[in-house]
């Protein structure tokens, strides 16, 4: 089959060519351009690269055109498909019609820690012998790329050989998918997740997000809602405890069974948490912990994780593997220690003259305050600099601006880089008020005019072994290796 992807260079959207070229189908896909590191990988993949969007695209048609949830209605070749009586699909159905079929979904779906805890549960699948597929908003290092087809069915004997618990003698491979809430295209406005046909499913938050298509938190909450309602009697669902609004709607819209976990010391707001993880060191190398499940002890485990969200995380992702899909804790606890994290996820890129520089996609306020919070238990006795870009439609609005003004406590400086796109002063983050009051706060912090500015602010306060944390749900305009040219450089 010929597939045509239409804004085919995004991490998703790539994700997908190359999946379905896996999959053995000719893909074709445009776009803008096609930058790195999805432009030249899509190249060794095996798609063909067409630049620009343009009917002539289309011509001889495709079987079948995805089109990209960055499209707007105007898009000409997205216009030129529909309008010519072409097949029309988005990502989620797409996944749903090539990838899934045949498999038994696990989808990890919340506001935060999904690429985290999608790239783990992959892993540990993998490493118990189960050869799952998955599909992640990142790349797990372990693997190398994004995605990876399910591999075919095998036999029982052969899964027997797999070290399977009964239980989990299904025949369908798993597929793991990180489950955004985002909508799914101009011409289909439902959340991506409500397409992937979850069996299994980790919810790990729910926090007012992506305001720019759902205005109010009812809004938002109403799609997790229709997520969890969506999963059937017979599935899993392994939710966060600590987490008052996923407690609040698992508990009423839930028909399978759910397995709460929590980390020791949490609030569970009312709910008994099956898997429990209870800290016992934390340090440069990751944390260790105690896991229990439903009250007894499996064992003391190391995770090479930083921090305590990436340590809820980490029981999710191995109360999912053991009790959605009967994987083996003898397997499951060296894949863990074995596990390498993701790209752009506390990503140490260098330490130019002495000075260790992170890149991370930290954008939403927790998701800054828990990244901070870990580099900070990675590096207690040295300066930490933020270098925050507010870029997503919703880090550079105003909704946030009193959540910012908490979320840096844990660095020694802040810089704030100018916001990502263009809104009305009324609406937007106002970077020179959050400057003032982090700085009231006790946190020196600086709300830079341009990016060359940022980097001037970055080489003047990065003395005495500093670390420095670049945080931006994007490519932040080039700044990660102007920062390690110039503290190369200059120190």
């Amino acid at each position: 089959m010929h597939v045509h992807v239409v804004a085919a260079s995004g991490t998703g959207m790539g994700s997908l060519a190359g999946l379905l070229r896996e999959l053995g189908h000719r893909v074709t896909g445009s776009d803008v351009r096609f930058d790195p590191p999805i432009g030249p990988a899509l190249a060794e993949w095996g798609v063909e690269c067409q630049t620009g969007f343009d009917p002539a695209h289309l011509d001889p048609p495709p079987d079948l055109v995805v089109v990209g949830n960055v499209c707007r209605p105007d898009n000409p070749e997205a216009r030129a498909a529909i309008e010519g009586g072409l097949a029309v699909t988005h990502i989620a159905g797409a996944l749903a019609r090539f990838a899934l079929e045949g498999t038994r979904p696990l989808v990890v779906a919340g506001t935060h820690g999904k690429t985290t805890t999608t790239s783990l549960s992959a892993w540990l699948l993998d490493q118990a012998g189960l050869e799952p597929g998955f599909l992640v908003g990142g790349v797990p290092r372990n693997f190398g790329k994004s995605f990876r087809a399910a591999r075919p069915r095998r036999s029982l004997p052969q899964a027997a050989e797999a070290e399977l618990t009964p239980v989990s003698q299904e025949r369908r491979p798993p597929f793991v998918i990180e489950g955004d809430e985002y909508d799914t295209a101009f011409f289909e406005k439902t959340a991506k997740f409500l397409h992937y046909r979850a069996e299994i499913a980790i919810l790990t938050s729910i926090e007012h997000d992506h305001i720019d298509i759902y205005p109010t938190p009812e809004a938002y909450f109403q799609a997790f809602e229709q997520f969890i309602a969506g999963l059937p009697a017979e599935g899993l669902l392994v939710a966060n405890a600590a987490d008052p609004e996923v407690v609040r709607l698992a508990s009423r819209h839930a028909r399978c069974p759910v397995a709460w976990y929590a980390l020791e010391g949490q609030d569970t707001h009312g709910v008994a948490p099956h898997w429990l993880g209870a800290l016992a060191t934390a340090g440069a190398d990751g944390t260790s912990f105690d896991l229990f499940a439903g009250g007894v002890a499996v064992g003391r485990i190391a995770s090479p994780l930083p921090g305590l969200h990436n340590l809820a995380n980490t029981v999710a992702a191995l109360g999912a593997a053991a009790q959605g899909y009967g994987a083996r804790f003898e397997r499951l606890i060296p894949a863990l220690a074995a596990f390498q994290g993701i790209k752009r996820r506390q990503e140490l890129l260098g330490s130019p003259g002495g000075h260790p520089v992170y890149d991370d996609f930290a954008h939403h306020p927790t998701a800054v305050r828990e990244t901070l919070a870990a580099l900070r238990n990675k590096h207690p006795k040295v300066p930490l600099i933020a270098v925050f870009e507010p870029r997503s439609a919703t880090a550079c609005r105003a909704l946030h601006q009193d959540a910012y003004a908490t979320s840096f406590g844990d660095a020694s400086r802040v810089i704030l880089a100018p916001l990502g796109r263009d809104l009305p002063p009324a609406e937007a983050l106002d970077t020179v008020r959050l400057a003032d009051e982090l700085t009231r706060r006790g946190t020196p912090a600086h709300a830079a005019q341009s990016l060359p500015e940022v980097l001037e602010l970055v080489e003047r306060h990065a003395t005495d072994g500093s670390v420095i944390a670049l945080l931006s749900n994007g490519a932040f305009g080039g700044l990660h290796g102007q920062v390690l040219e110039a503290l190369g450089e200059v120190r």
